[in-house]
């Protein structure tokens, strides 16, 4: 096992499973497509479990690293390894895909192989994000992200897809060509792609600063912080279920992953320096992207701003440099990816039957679909941060974090407890209690098998590292306490 390219495993059997998938041929062998689309995802999570089990959770450097040349003539390397930042979120990657490929089993009946083809060559390719050392295979993953998840919004997404995909496009690709331009910058200081070449290399403040800021552009459109977030809500509204869950378990992970990865201990007195400005932001986006939730109608775009909110928390986190909130902020990241994705799949699950995400034509669901109102009840009380959930441990440690730094940063990132309570519950109200609105409702029949598995998983998920998140915090300290002593020391020439 110690002699296997485990990470080139997690990267390429998801994407070979995925060209296999295309070989299925048309619709008409749909039932295979899906059956080898979902042998590949279980194999592709299979694969990325080694990880977890042959870490070594006292080393916060590089593990399992692996090495061949890929372009001598330009000193760039296929170079992989992982931390234990990465590892938690290559699991979540390869655990989600899973889920996407059963959510649509019955679901998506056009371009089937097509379909699931897109999620598990997306699912090798964001593994490849999280696993890359060498800036340019980094690059190439990420940008190359961009291609399966335009074709899912643009195939598959509602009536304005082409905007939401056009709009998804330009904001992430625009603001990743400043990465490239520090990635060339860095090259020819260094004539190398390593990424630990960057980080022992002295850099001037005002260097520092410029890198800082074109990462931020690229990291922060990704996240996404306020106020590049406008991209977001337009593609979970347009996107299919399965682009939704993967958009915010795993896409926006990206962002705040490459902050970690590469704009803090690349620039790290830029990082200090500019942490009040990063942690206004991350407040505004936990605050004021609260109160644009609470007057949203329609349900996905209720929990896409829910996300961005939450994700201002992660941010907070990581600017407040302290152990505690950095390990915190990873923490909400695994959280949120299985909440959103329950509550992605919960609003999947009702527009399948109604074909509308609208509020306003629901109402006393739960008399219809009692179990289903129950796993989005608890899925809705994760959201809100209730104590036992995973929702809670995140945002709780977050908090505790900001208090030791300023009171007013613990005191204004708590709020989201209020109004995420406030709009998660209001939607809950309107939509599952009541009299039945309608006789559309009326007629609701209640979760499938298939729907029950993948809630019902998610479930245990949400309510098991609610009550026991040490898996997750035992594999980041590590690395994190590393992190911060990088941090702590000046890179000024």
């Amino acid at each position: 096992m110690a002699d296997l390219p485990i990470l080139s495993l997690a990267i390429w059997v998801p994407i070979i499973a995925g060209i296999l998938v295309l070989f299925t041929g048309g619709d008409q062998n749909a039932p295979t497509a899906r059956w080898v689309a979902l042998v590949g995802s279980i194999i592709g999570f299979a694969v990325t479990l080694p990880l977890y089990t042959g870490f070594d959770f006292n080393d916060g450097g590089f593990q399992f690293q692996e090495g061949l040349r890929w372009i001598p003539a330009f000193n760039i390397n296929y170079h992989l390894g992982v931390d234990g930042i990465a590892v938690p979120l290559i699991l979540l990657t390869s655990f989600t895909t899973i889920l996407v490929v059963i959510a649509a089993w019955e679901v998506i009946q056009k371009r089937v192989a097509q379909y699931m083809a897109a999620f598990l060559i997306m699912s090798g390719i964001m593994i490849g994000v999280f696993s890359a050392l060498d800036a340019i295979l980094y690059y190439v993953f990420w940008e190359a992200m961009l291609i399966p998840m335009f074709l899912v919004i643009g195939i598959w997404g509602g009536p304005n897809r082409v905007y939401a995909t056009i709009k998804f496009f330009l904001y992430t690709l625009l603001g990743s060509l400043l990465m490239l331009v520090v990635f060339i910058y860095l090259y020819h200081q260094t004539n190398s792609f390593e990424l630990v070449d960057y980080y022992t290399m002295p850099l001037p403040m005002n260097a520092q600063i410029l890198i800082f800021l074109a990462f931020f552009m690229a990291f922060a459109v990704k996240i996404p912080m306020w106020p590049l977030h406008t991209w977001l809500p337009d593609a979970h509204v347009e996107a299919p279920t399965g682009g939704s869950v993967v958009l915010a378990a795993i896409a926006l992970k990206l962002g705040g992953y490459s902050f970690l990865r590469f704009a803090m201990p690349i620039a790290p007195d830029a990082a200090n320096y500019l942490s009040g400005f990063m942690i206004t932001l991350s407040l505004i986006a936990v605050v004021y992207i609260a109160l644009v939730a609470l007057v949203q109608q329609d349900m996905k775009k209720l929990i896409a701003y829910s996300s961005i909110s939450h994700m201002g928390f992660v941010t907070l986190g990581f600017f407040i440099f302290n152990p505690l909130g950095m390990d915190g902020a990873i923490v909400q990241m695994i959280s949120h990816g299985f909440i959103s994705s329950a509550m992605f799949l919960s609003v999947g699950v009702l527009y399948d039957r109604m074909h509308s995400r609208q509020i306003a034509d629901y109402g006393g669901v739960a008399n219809t679909m009692p179990t289903f109102a129950a796993f989005a009840v608890l899925f809705a009380m994760a959201n809100s941060g209730l104590p036992g959930t995973s929702g809670f441990v995140g945002e709780f440690m977050v908090i505790l974090a900001a208090l030791q730094t300023n009171f007013w940063y613990a005191f204004l990132a708590s709020t989201t407890l209020i109004f995420g309570a406030a709009y998660t519950l209001w939607m809950v109200k309107r939509v599952f209690y009541g009299e039945i609105a309608n006789h559309h409702v009326a007629v609701l029949k209640d979760i499938n098998q298939r729907e029950m598995l993948i809630l019902g998983v998610l479930a245990l998920l949400i309510l098991g590292f609610g009550l026991y998140p040490y898996p997750i915090t035992e594999m980041t300290h590590a690395t994190v306490e590393n992190l911060l002593g990088h941090l702590a020391q000046s890179k000024l020439p």
